[in-house]
Parts: structure tokens; C-alpha cells; sequence
């Protein structure tokens, strides 16, 4: 149990580092370039998945696939990342246009509901 709760710490500070890469990404592109939103929340969530990988390949989790299918791992991280992005995008549209929210204020509650889906997921598909 402690094992799990020290992962869950380091997740939660790579998963921070993450959420203020995505987030600083997303205001530069949407508030200061003017980039539609849900294209601007895509880039923001590619540059920060790619860090999250690295970061959490590093320091959270100890990856089931031998040093030769580090390819496949990032394939199977990235295609995780991609159901994280739908969901994201999905959630963005309806806290935006349904619901009226600011656009990152809509962000901080998506992150927080798809941070638990990436740590599930990774946890179930990519850990030993």
C-alpha cells in the first residue's frame, strides 16, 4: 500500500508538471495566437503527453516491455493519450458550449477527470 501511495504522489507532481505545460500551451495558443480552442487543446495536449511520458516512464511507472519494445510501449502510451485527448476534447465542447464555461476554467475540471482515466489506464495497460 505504500508502494502505491508513493506512485500516486510521484504521479500526482509529473501529472502537475504536465497539467502547467498543457495549460501554459493552451493560454499562449487560444489567448495570445487566437488558435480556435479545441485545435489549441490538442496541440497543448500533444506537447504535454510527450512530456508526460518521458517523465513517467522515468519516475512512476516500472514499464512491463523489455528495452527493445520501448516502441511499442510509447504506441500503447500514446494510443492511452489519444482516448485521454477524445475524452478531453469531448468534455472541452460540452463545459464550453453547453455549459458556458470560461474556457480554462472548463480545462481545470476536464484535467482533473482525465488525470484519473490516464492513471488507471497506464496503471492496468502499461505497468508490470
Amino acid at each position: 500500500m505504500k508502494a502505491l501511495a508513493r506512485q500516486i504522489f510521484r504521479f500526482a507532481i509529473v501529472g502537475g508538471l504536465s497539467t502547467v505545460i498543457d495549460f501554459v500551451v493552451l493560454y499562449v495558443l487560444h489567448h495570445r495566437l487566437h488558435i480556435n480552442y479545441l485545435i489549441a487543446t490538442a496541440i497543448a495536449f500533444a506537447v504535454a503527453t510527450i512530456f508526460n511520458y518521458w517523465a513517467s516512464m522515468t519516475f512512476i511507472f516500472e514499464s512491463k516491455f523489455a528495452a527493445d519494445q520501448k516502441k511499442q510501449e510509447f504506441m500503447l502510451f500514446l494510443i492511452l493519450s489519444v482516448c485521454g485527448l477524445g475524452l478531453t476534447e469531448v468534455l472541452m465542447y460540452i463545459s464550453v458550449e453547453w455549459l458556458g464555461s470560461a474556457v480554462m476554467l472548463g480545462k481545470l475540471f476536464v484535467t482533473a477527470f482525465v488525470m484519473v482515466f490516464n492513471f488507471v489506464t497506464r496503471k492496468l495497460f502499461i505497468e508490470r
